[in-house]
């Protein structure tokens, strides 16, 4: 039996949705302009989950980054889409979300020559367990304070995936689940 893909919503450069794509096709060296969306999941102690991405993923392999991202289904509920991808990714349940940057978007190009150009609202929630990782997406995860992350971040911007970099650069207020 043939596995339904998974699709992306392709957009126009304005935001408008024109199409859809495989994802597993999606990300070339021409990725289209696609719909996407990052999550930071706080703790009950404030702390933030970054992750390691695993080393089999397409781009940026091994580096560190915000606790997720995925994309919406055609026709799905961002929200719906992010409790989705918390489960998928980290065996997490999420509460509280919330939109952090509604207008962040970003182009990227990977060591490799693939390219990451989306459109992609960022999210905060929270979590009230700990993660339980799928292995072909995170190879470490480490909850820690938000201050420690912008510090590191900045002081070895190498290690970390580009776009948690402008996402902290654009952070309205301290970095929290309560910004």
């Amino acid at each position: 039996m043939t596995e339904t893909p998974e699709l992306v919503v392709l957009l126009a450069d304005d935001g408008t949705p024109i199409g859809t794509a495989d994802k597993a096709t999606v990300h070339t060296s021409d990725t289209p302009l696609h719909q996407a969306f990052s999550c930071h999941v706080f703790d009950d102690a404030g702390r933030v989950l970054v992750t390691r991405r695993a080393l089999g993923k397409k781009t940026w392999p091994g580096v560190w980054t915000n606790s997720f991202c995925g994309h919406p289904a055609p026709g799905e509920d961002v929200i719906e889409a992010i409790a989705r991808r918390a489960e998928r990714e980290l065996g997490l349940v999420v509460s509280d979300v919330r939109v952090a940057l509604p207008d962040f978007r970003y182009r990227a190009v990977d060591a490799s020559g693939i390219v990451e150009n989306e459109i992609c609202p960022v999210y905060t929630a929270r979590a009230s367990g700990g993660p339980r990782p799928a292995d072909d997406e995170v190879a470490e995860w480490a909850w820690v304070k938000p201050s420690a992350l912008r510090s590191a971040v900045t002081a070895t911007p190498f290690a970390y995936s580009p776009w948690i970099g402008w996402q902290l650069a654009a952070w309205p207020g301290d970095y929290s689940a309560e910004d």
